[in-house]
Parts: C-alpha cells; structure tokens; sequence
C-alpha cells in the first residue's frame, strides 16, 4: 500500500507554480524545489487539505515579480524533507510486490544487535547523555521489549542493580552492602537520578520505573522503594497542583505526567498528589487545542500527550476541550505521512508516538467528545457534579457502578487507572485505517535505519529515542484497529509483511501490555 499526499503551503499563493528561492540559498535549494514541483501526489492527510484553489480564486493578482515574497529558512528545509522523503516514495512506486515487501519490512534482527550494544559501552558522543542514564535503560529495554525479545538474566540483574543505585542520592562508598545503601535510601526521600549519586528528577523516576516494569522480574519490582517515591513526589508538588522536575527545578506539565503515571502504575496516587492538578494542565491548554508545557505557551505534541493522558490519570480527561484536541493532534501529520511536533515545523518520527498516542487516548473519550459537541451548538456546559468514567467501563474502572462522583473521584482514583485497559481503534476518529497505515510508511520508509536503528528523518543519524518511540508509534499504528487486547490485528492494518507485528503497548504508560498486566497483579497485591 502506498501514499502518495497533496500539500498546500500556508501565505500568498502563486498562480503560476512559481516558488522564489533566495539569491543565497544557490542551486541546492532550486534544485529542491524543482524535485518537489515534480511531484504528482494524488490525496491528502488533513495538515494537507487543499484549499490552494478557493484562496487562488479570491486572491488579488499577484503583485510584480520583484515584490513577491522570498521563501523563509523554515520553508526552504521543509522542502528539502520533503523532496527526499517523496523520492523514497517514488522508488516504492510501481514495485513488483515482493520486492515492495521487502523494502517495507522491518529488520528485527538488526535492530536488536543495535539495541543491545547500547547496554554495554557507548561512544564519547554519548557523554552529554550522563544525567540521563535511567533514559538509555528504557529507551532500549522497551524498543527490546516491542520487539518480542527479552535480555539474559545476567544482563537483567545488572540493569536492576545500576538503577538501585540511581535511586539513593547519596555518596556511595566503595563496596557499600545492599543493606547500607538501602538504609541511606530511606533516609533521603527520593526519586531517581539520572547517575548513582545524582540528584533525584522526575523524568529520570519515570525512565527507570517503566525500565523495572518492562524487564518485570520479582527482584525488579521488589526494588522501587514506593514509599520514598510517594514522599518524593510530595515534594516535587507546587502550590499551584502542578509539579516541579526536581528540587528547584522548573514546573511543567511533563513533571505533572511523569508523577502521576508513575504513582498510578505503582498504586500509590493519592488525593494529595492529585490536588489542584487538573487546574493547571487545563490553563496549559491553547486557543490552538493543543497543550503546552505550560500556562501562555506554544502548543507542543510531547506536551500534549502527557497534559492528556495526566486528566485521564485523574480522571478530569472531560475538563479539557477534547475537539479542538483532535483537531489540532490530527493536523499535525502532513505530507510526509508522519507527524510534526508543533504547527509550521518539521516531521519528526518520534512524534508517531507522541501524537499518535495523543490519538489512541482520544479515541476512548469519543462518548464526551461527542457531548462536548452537542453542548457546544447550544451553548450548554457539562455538570461536574456527577460524570462517567471518561469512556472506560465500570468493571475497566474498577468500581461498583457506572458512575464516579465529584467526591469519590480522588479516592477512587488508583484503582480506575490500573485496571486492564483495552485496545481500541486509535484512529477511527477522525482517522482512517488508510492514514494510520500511512504512518507506519513513512516509520519503516524514513525512519527506519536498515543497519539497525530509528532515525528522526531522511538525512538524520540514528539513536535510541527516536528508536523507542518510532518503534511504540509503530506498534500503536498496528494495533489501531484491534477489538480488544487478547485480537489479532487485521492483515490490512499492518504495512508490509505480517511479521512487522510488534508487541501492543499501553498507550497510557508507554510500556508493553503484557508488562503492564503482571506489574497491575504485583502491586495490588501489596
């Protein structure tokens, strides 16, 4: 299957096909722009919805030559992505089909040789990355993880020992026992570090929680200290509801998400945590629809996610103007087939899980979505009084009937984040199986590094987090049209040959559905 988009460029348009180039930008960027006038795309995603011929037609006529406007720095790259990533399409069109599959296959092996050697010794280029080590551990046990492989026991153990040692904060001594260095992890009420010695930080406490969790062995499990994390996370809380990355550290909605969804996976989120958040992601929200990391900024799709997953989380997903959400998280792919970050900005793969999964949360609030838009014509607001469970069954929300009232929400809370979540269509709305399927192209086409590995786009280097999240975008693209958690996806819903099919993940989590499942029983139990 292949797809091949219309676009249309935002600002005056040219009646003649004609694009300036700045005199500096020489022959490469002419060149650019005739390989992209070269193109003959035949449909169109929705960032790419043709309005050309309305706004030609109501237009004035077009100034002299020597007034029309040059193409931006910004413009002349995105043409550049685009002509590379249109001639990759152009060698898929009109392949036998066997040579199409294999050009759309994905190169497991490869990818797991890659993946592996960043468990063991990494490149000086990688020193810049010392603070965020935590982030290497799950960046590449989860693409392992998606891939259906798992490490040898030795490899684990080490792995859980190094992320023991990132949670105390204090200066180890040479050949401290377990036993010591737990007894100065009880005493210092924190998180983990980005190093052993490091300070504790948010974002780290989530890349080594989802770590422990996807390698799930009891001796994992057993070694996040819940306590002093709850006592962390209490101390990252601002007066605002919202939370700070580390002690003294910047507020934003990224810290919000990674509190909550590493105290709902663990069972220990509470009123105290939740209070007055909902608050504060709602003022993150923008005219756009999107969210931003935080109050009077620019709508982001990392920013997004985590905004929309945390009222999920806190079960307020029904606060937020979920339509114009959508809205905004569905123009943001393009003609590239993948999507971009934020408006007027370039594809980027990594945002096939940050806003794709932006889309599969949406896809469960569709009953609020759609009162939401009733109400809106009759100028209605909703009754917080007593509200649904955003889209999630009784039995899904682990309570005794099919409502949450505003007093039980808080205390209830923890038990309706971790049940058994169930995948659903993540682009019945507004998508289609067509634009999901055209995601995963421009994954395997663009993104995908035949020597192993994920890159951002054509013309990029690889490395482990566009590796991660093109791997969980993919997975979520697969698995978009599954029934439920336990159903096969469709033949058609996956490009390429059926043996691409990675594992599903949990797209509030980030982490493989199997994974979630035993550390969901490991907890309650506690």
């Amino acid at each position: 299957m292949r797809f091949r988009f219309r676009h249309r460029r935002i600002g005056r348009p040219n009646p003649k096909g004609n694009r300036r180039i700045p005199a500096s930008s020489g022959e490469e960027a002419s060149s650019v722009a005739a390989d992209h006038s070269s193109t003959s795309p035949s449909s169109c995603p929705a960032r790419s919805c043709s309005t050309s011929a309305l706004m030609e037609s109501s237009h004035p006529s077009p100034s002299p030559p020597s007034e029309q406007p040059r193409l931006t720095v910004t413009q002349i790259e995105q043409l550049r992505v685009e002509a590379k990533v249109f001639e990759i399409y152009r060698v898929l069109n009109g392949v036998d089909p066997p040579t199409m599959s294999l050009m759309l296959e994905l190169w497991r092996d490869k990818h797991i040789e890659f993946l592996t050697k960043g468990l063991g010794n990494l490149g000086p280029s990688y020193n810049v990355l010392d603070a965020n080590r935590p982030w290497l551990c799950y960046w590449i046990m989860h693409s392992i993880a998606l891939l259906g492989e798992s490490l040898d026991l030795e490899l684990e153990e080490n792995v859980v020992e190094f992320l023991f040692r990132c949670q105390i904060t204090a200066n180890l001594v040479p050949n401290m026992s377990e036993s010591d260095a737990v007894a100065i992890s009880q005493d210092k009420n924190g998180g983990y570090g980005g190093g052993p010695g490091q300070m504790p930080h948010l974002a780290t406490t989530y890349a080594a929680v989802n770590t422990l969790i996807t390698l799930g062995s009891e001796k994992a499990l057993l070694s996040i200290d819940r306590e002093n994390l709850h006592k962390f996370f209490l101390r990252m809380k601002d007066s605002s509801g919202a939370f700070r990355m580390h002690d003294g550290g910047e507020i934003d909605v990224r810290a919000c998400y990674t509190a909550i969804s590493v105290a709902s996976i663990l069972n220990i989120l509470d009123d105290e945590l939740v209070k007055g958040l909902g608050n504060y992601i709602l003022s993150c929200q923008t005219y756009e629809g999107g969210i931003a990391g935080e109050p009077s900024s620019e709508a982001h799709g990392g920013y997004t996610f985590c905004g929309l997953a945390t009222m999920i989380l806190i079960n307020e997903a029904d606060r937020l103007d979920l339509p114009s959400l959508i809205d905004w998280v569905a123009f943001r792919q393009g003609v590239e087939c993948g999507f971009q970050g934020r408006a007027n900005k370039l594809v980027d793969g990594c945002y096939s899980f940050w806003q794709g999964g932006s889309l599969a949360l949406a896809q469960r609030l569709l009953p609020i979505v759609r009162q939401q838009l009733q109400l809106s014509l009759i100028g209605v607001q909703p009754s917080v009084e007593c509200k649904t469970n955003n889209g999630f069954t009784a039995e899904e929300a682990g309570l005794d009937n099919g409502k949450l009232c505003k007093d039980e929400a808080h205390s209830k809370i923890v038990v309706f984040s971790i049940k058994l979540y169930t995948i659903l269509p993540v682009f019945a709305f507004p998508y289609t199986i067509a634009l999901s399927v055209a995601l995963q192209q421009y994954i395997l086409l663009c993104s995908q590094v035949l020597e192993g590995g994920f890159k951002d786009k054509p013309g990029k280097h690889r490395d482990f987090y566009h590796s991660c999240y093109c791997l969980s975008g993919l997975s979520l693209s697969q698995h978009s049209w599954s029934g439920d958690a336990g159903a096969a996806p469709l033949p058609g819903a996956v490009l390429g040959p059926y043996t691409n099919l990675l594992e599903p993940v949990h797209p509030l989590f980030n982490v493989v559905l199997d994974k979630y499942y035993k550390s969901h029983e490991f907890f309650s139990a506690l």
